[in-house]
């Protein structure tokens, strides 16, 4: 059932190839964008929940840290409840940003073994710039740079660096992706780049919708 999904980013990867070529532009990796951009729309309702649950988890997180010094040693049992009292006064949903990753996980997968299998229809349009295929590393290390430069940007927007550990995530996470994508097909962090900087634009607007509607709630 997996090689179905695999198949179907292959054939998906062609025809999009197929309109670059009809606009007079081949480019696989064009195709990889406009694939990026498809997929961005799909996702768009879900990752619009995540990004609004995100904002408004980065807001509560001082009075979250505040519960925890003071019940975590005393009364465990107690802390989680007062937090589901604030999730829910805030409408926050601390498991949202869980789905969009669970989603992302098959498709990331499977462009990853399509661009290792891929045979492309003309192997002078499968490259990137400075990359010769999409199916091989970057070699100047380029496109894994930006990978880790465009998570921080996003992490950014909602990481709250009140907490230890997400701020030390904050900083971990973008060099750990970066590292990852020195081993895998350029094409793949191609994909996560653009992602990454549509992500950014989605999550700064979304930001600025939460903060508006903060301003214009009447107070309590």
């Amino acid at each position: 059932m997996f090689q179905a999904l695999v198949d179907a980013i292959t054939s998906l990867t062609h025809w999009l190839y197929g309109l670059t070529e009809s606009a007079g532009v081949p480019s696989y990796g064009l195709a990889i964008i406009l694939l990026t951009v498809l997929i961005k729309l799909v996702l768009f309702p879900l990752n619009q929940k995540q990004m609004v649950s995100m904002k408004r988890m980065q807001e509560i997180q001082p009075k979250i840290k505040e519960l925890q010094e003071k019940y975590k040693n005393k009364d465990p049992q107690k802390m989680q409840q007062k937090m589901m009292e604030l999730y829910r006064e805030h409408n926050v949903n601390p498991m949202a940003g869980c789905l969009p990753i669970l989603v992302q996980m098959p498709i990331l997968i499977a462009l990853y073994r399509s661009l290792l299998h891929i045979d492309f229809k003309n192997i002078e349009h499968a490259g990137f710039f400075w990359i010769n295929s999409l199916s091989d590393k970057d070699p100047l290390f380029i496109l894994p740079v930006l990978a880790g430069v465009t998570t921080y940007m996003q992490s950014k927007l909602t990481v709250s660096t009140v907490d230890q550990t997400q701020r030390m995530m904050l900083y971990m996470m973008p060099v750990f992706l970066a590292w990852i994508s020195t081993t895998v097909p350029s094409g793949l962090v191609l994909y996560w780049v653009v992602f990454n900087i549509l992500g950014f634009a989605q999550q700064f607007f979304v930001n600025r919708q939460v903060e508006q509607a903060k301003e214009g709630a009447p107070s309590k």
